[in-house]
């Protein structure tokens, strides 16, 4: 009986309908989906998507709401709160616990009852958190009367200078029984930071003297299925006047008191082709004055000193720049560097044999270098979190902490050195036409992650059918759970391929 009527819903309102919506129609026909598990509490699930007429109703109510109608907009507020009561005990009953959904706004965002449309189709597919972009591609989502970061406002139309979207957005995702996490890019700062001339120095840079705007690099995934990110500009994680600016931003960000905030592209850029391995110390991005004179003052001594200048400059060392340094500083036993205690018996090599050893050892200083950039700049950047008593989160590559042979993957993203105080977000994109690569990505973390720390895996797709080979978001989701039951958190990506229309109209729409 249940079927026929809703059946006959489906066919009477055919036209009307959105297409998402006929699809979540057929998906209720069909009973939903079940996930293995030894809980008979949890055998059958539906994810906590909310019925086709549900939906209908309730967007019926918010157009006539939002046109003047009194009834409707009581109606309306009822609904949206009966909604929020339903997912979060729809959640506790459901794996996971907590479900999450990427989210870009726009400028677009401003007009009448759109942020309520938004949060309300985010709430239908059963979501009960949502991770609002803050700051990416260049562009900070602070009312442009408020912003004193080197950014341009998302929102820079006249006359809504001083509307904040950040903090709209978050009181409606509220108001549906949404989490709102503000989600930010890092050391990604943006083509439009890259093109001010007073901060061309706070770029990283390559021994060939590249930017990540002139190397060859691989773009990251943007919110639109299949497209990238043309913005990305790298930052030196070193250089001061970047780290006063991302500080700054991030605590104007803390003010809105998000439920959480997560940090993106905490990492140096991806080459392409060969360049995705750094094998090489000018591969590495440390060449910007600032990272230079940091590693610099990790000499313990005027023979390392000497030593690592030359290294940096020429890529390498001789036998040759051994004697050398020797000659000129005769009262200095070995070179010395942080982390560098020689056994007594290196000095009675010969120079040849003493070069292989220093040049080793100075690749490994170089790159520890260049990681604790990244560390340390994720630790500046939680603590605008944490000093507001806000959770913080690192958004990571499972992959890109991987040594190749002799090199590293040249994201150098050392996660698995990321503090156990964050939260750990893993990006398990892994594309092969089914789920092992996915899993494979999340039993990665899984097994390296230390006791306690608490791991959020993010997984790309949409519902019910494959996109860039990828399965649907149900089956990564079973497998999922096959592996890792524990989990309480899992995140997807993005809003935009769920809703690709009503991202469409958000984006291009043209404001008064």
């Amino acid at each position: 009986m249940r079927v026929i009527q809703l059946l006959m819903i489906v066919l009477q309102n055919w036209k009307s309908l959105h297409r998402r919506t006929i699809a979540l129609a057929l998906f209720s026909l069909i009973g939903g989906l079940s996930l293995p598990s030894k809980s008979a509490q949890a055998q059958t699930i539906t994810f906590c998507h909310l019925s086709p007429e549900v939906i209908a109703q309730k967007e019926a109510l918010r157009q006539a709401a939002f046109q003047g109608n009194k009834d409707a907009q009581k109606k309306y507020k009822t609904l949206v709160q009966q909604h929020a009561e339903r997912l979060e005990k729809c959640r506790k009953q459901t794996w996971p616990r907590d479900l999450a959904i990427w989210l870009r706004l726009y400028p677009c965002d401003v007009r009448k009852g759109e942020l309520d449309s938004v949060m309300d189709r985010i709430v239908n597919r059963g979501y009960n958190q949502v991770y609002i972009e803050a700051f990416f591609n260049g562009q900070v989502l602070l009312p442009a009367a408020e912003n004193r970061t080197p950014w341009p406002s998302v929102l820079r139309v006249p006359g809504f200078e001083k509307v904040d979207l950040l903090a709209q957005a978050i009181q409606k995702a509220r108001e549906r029984g949404l989490g709102a996490y503000a989600w930010m890019f890092s050391m990604n700062f943006g083509y439009t930071y890259a093109q001010r001339s007073e901060r061309q120095w706070a770029l990283a840079r390559n021994g060939y003297g590249q930017t990540s705007l002139t190397a060859g690099i691989s773009k990251g995934l943007s919110t639109e299925i299949g497209a990238v990110n043309p913005d990305e500009a790298f930052i030196d994680p070193y250089n001061p006047q970047a780290k006063q600016d991302y500080y700054q931003m991030a605590q104007a960000i803390a003010q809105r008191r998000p439920d959480g905030m997560l940090f993106d592209y905490i990492r140096y850029p991806r080459g392409t082709g060969t360049a995705s391995v750094v094998n090489k110390v000018r591969d590495l991005w440390i060449y910007g004055p600032a990272a230079q004179q940091a590693l610099y003052k990790r000499a313990l001594n005027d023979k390392g000193l000497d030593l690592i200048r030359r290294y940096l400059s020429k890529g390498n060392i001789t036998a040759a720049d051994v004697v050398a340094v020797d000659r000129q500083y005769p009262n200095e036993g070995e070179p010395l560097w942080q982390g560098r205690n020689p056994p007594v018996k290196t000095a009675k090599l010969s120079p040849e044999q003493r070069q292989a050893v220093l040049q080793w050892e100075l690749w490994q200083l170089t790159i520890a270098h260049a990681l604790q950039g990244v560390l340390d700049f994720l630790s500046l950047a939680a603590s605008t979190a944490q000093q507001q008593s806000i959770p913080a989160g690192a958004v990571f590559f499972p992959d890109g902490n991987q040594s190749v042979g002799r090199g590293f993957d040249s994201r150098l993203q050392p996660w698995d050195r990321f503090s156990s105080s964050l939260q750990w977000h893993p990006m398990s994109y892994g594309v092969c036409g089914n789920t092992s690569c996915i899993m494979s990505l999340v039993k990665r973390v899984l097994d390296q992650a230390p006791p306690g720390v608490e791991v959020k895996p993010v997984l790309a797709g949409i519902w019910q059918r494959s996109i860039s080979n990828r399965p649907p978001l149900e089956v990564q989701m079973q497998a999922l759970h096959q592996l890792a039951p524990q989990i309480k958190s899992v995140s997807h990506f993005a809003y935009s391929w769920q809703e690709p229309q009503s991202d469409r109209d958000r984006k291009f729409c043209k404001l008064p």
